[in-house]
């Protein structure tokens, strides 16, 4: 199983960004996927959550209405589309997957290893 997130960068209050997740190794298609981000001395954090057909999203309070994760099951690939970003929002930005037939609410361990992350920074 391979993860391998891009798109961070530095960007400004309010600004956006979108982010991808390239996975391979597993039947994507019919697989959770799910977005966490951290930052120093905290826990990791889920962000978002979305179900193999794409059509079940879960979001956390904190990026609700901000956010949005979609998924291209075509090219194994989740993204988190990032608008009206806050400071707050800068963290390292982390993909993962669920065991098939998780629900996307709630909390459910994710199966795979953390990968190196992309890292968002918000800062004028």
């Amino acid at each position: 199983v391979q993860l391998v997130e891009s798109g961070g960068g530095l960007v400004q209050p309010g600004g956006s960004l979108r982010l991808s997740c390239a996975a391979s190794g597993f039947t994507f298609s019919i697989t959770p996927m799910t977005w966490y981000r951290q930052t120093p001395g905290k826990e990791r954090e889920l962000v978002a959550s979305i179900s193999g057909t794409g059509g079940t999203r879960n979001y956390a309070d904190s990026v609700k209405d901000r956010f949005t994760i979609s998924r291209d099951n075509a090219k194994n690939t989740v993204y988190l589309q990032m608008n009206s970003l806050k400071p707050e929002d800068t963290a390292v930005y982390y993909c993962n997957y669920l065991s098939y037939g998780s629900s996307v609410y709630g909390y459910t361990k994710p199966l795979g290893s953390w990968g190196q992350g992309t890292q968002v920074t918000v800062s004028s």
